[in-house]
């Protein structure tokens, strides 16, 4: 066999995976069917926040774990594509939260001039927003840098990387409802707008956890992200100029100036959400290997990568 671990999936879960795998001294590589500009991951607004994403129980640690990689990486803001920017998520308290909280640095009840209209609470915090090419660049660079290497190569099945590596890392977001497979991996479609941004400085997210639709706007490098959509079971990868329209008008009631910002471009991802919460264990392959498997993270992989990582990585001998 030509290689310790094969990583199946090229988004930031693979790739965090892959990195912790190659720097602890194992022999890596990452098989994706997309570059790593075309996945999911790439189209994330992307804030660190538990957001989507099950078992309560462990999503916490695996957030704090990811959140002190990314107070790290934050010093280099231009190469890894990680800032601290303040914002406000309006409509939540405190005491919604789990443990995890506690260990979020700054993170408080906001102050009723700090809140958008028509919210009566809401939290304040200083948190990791992430450009996510840039990101994803990096996470590339730095897998390589560790001894890496990464294939563009379309995958049948889980035993096709088990041919040739003595264990396989199952890494594929939406589609390990197929190679799997399993049933309980679902869709949750969620569609963003891209303009130039009027001059805002801070994010701001206003979820209604009881709809589908979620009201934010990320300042980027170049950009401003508005969104969103959290669609369930909805397979469409082509944006809605009806849902973008309605993106643009709800971040405007918030900051009026968005309403003439020049639309950039629009975005469509599908959140590889699983009924069952993250699944994260290990099994055997045909022929003696070993299949770990990460995937199911719905729309907070980036915030839990780095913890997933270690977790998945923990099953490796």
């Amino acid at each position: 066999m030509s290689g310790d671990v094969t990583v199946v999936g090229g988004g930031v879960i693979g790739l965090t995976t892959a990195i912790v795998l190659a720097e602890s001294g194992r022999r890596v590589r990452v098989w994706t069917r997309d570059a790593a500009e075309e996945t999911t991951s790439a189209v994330a607004g992307a804030l660190w926040w538990p957001y989507r994403i099950q078992p309560e129980g462990l999503v916490g640690d695996w957030s704090i774990a990811s959140l002190r990689v990314y107070e790290k990486l934050a010093a280099r803001p231009e190469e890894t594509g990680v800032r601290l920017v303040a914002g406000v998520q309006a409509g939540e308290r405190l005491t919604r939260l789990g443990p995890w909280a506690a260990q979020v640095e700054g993170l408080r009840e906001a102050r009723a001039r700090e809140l958008p209209p028509g919210y009566d609470c809401g939290l304040w915090a200083r948190i990791p927003l992430i450009d996510m090419p840039v990101h994803l660049a990096w996470l590339r660079r730095r897998f390589e840098a560790a001894g890496g290497t990464l294939e563009t190569r379309t995958v049948g099945g889980l035993a096709e990387a088990a041919e040739e590596a003595r264990v396989v890392v199952n890494c594929t977001g939406i589609e390990a409802r197929r190679l799997v497979p399993d049933d309980h991996v679902r869709a949750v479609r969620g569609q963003l707008v891209l303009v130039e941004n009027p001059g805002i400085e801070e994010w701001c997210t206003a979820v209604d956890h009881a709809s589908a639709r979620t009201t934010y706007f990320f300042p980027q490098p170049g950009r401003l992200i508005l969104g969103g959509t959290a669609d369930e079971d909805d397979w469409r990868l082509e944006p809605d100029p009806a849902t973008a329209e309605e993106i643009v008008a709800r971040c405007a009631l918030i900051r009026p100036e968005i309403a003439n910002a020049r639309i950039l471009g629009h975005r469509v991802g599908l959140r590889p959400a699983r009924t069952e919460g993250v699944r994260i264990e290990a099994g055997p392959l045909p022929g003696g290997g070993l299949l770990v498997h990460n995937y199911g993270h719905g729309g907070a992989g980036v915030t839990v990568a780095w913890g997933c990582a270690e977790a998945a990585a923990r099953l490796v001998p």
